[in-house]
């Protein structure tokens, strides 16, 4: 996985599927959040980041910037060719937000 990977690299299936898997995933993981800080506040949001992201510009603007660029940076890294990496980020977002959310949700 190397970041400098050649600008003109032949297309691939792969990293066409990990990218869109990426930006459904952050769609989701918004989604969620959104939910979640509606339902319980913004104390529930874990990541320091986001929480304050949406402190200082909103909920809804700043979870939506905080995805906008995390989307933005998963599609510069798939021009890149670094699909490996867009591939473990999907399933890092999915182990620790995706699911989590999913469990909060159905356990309350």
């Amino acid at each position: 996985m190397r970041l400098d990977a050649a600008p003109d690299a032949r297309p691939s299936r792969f990293g066409d599927v990990a990218v869109i898997c990426f930006l459904v995933v952050q769609a989701l993981d918004g989604g969620l959040t959104y939910l979640g800080v509606r339902t319980w506040g913004p104390g529930i949001e874990a990541n320091p980041l986001v929480s304050s992201a949406m402190t200082y510009a909103g909920w809804g603007a700043g979870l939506a910037g905080t995805k906008l660029m995390a989307g933005a940076f998963g599609i510069l890294l798939h021009l890149r060719h670094v699909h490996g990496l867009v591939a473990l980020l999907t399933a890092f977002y999915v182990a620790v937000a995706i699911i989590p959310w999913t469990a909060l949700f159905l356990t309350h």
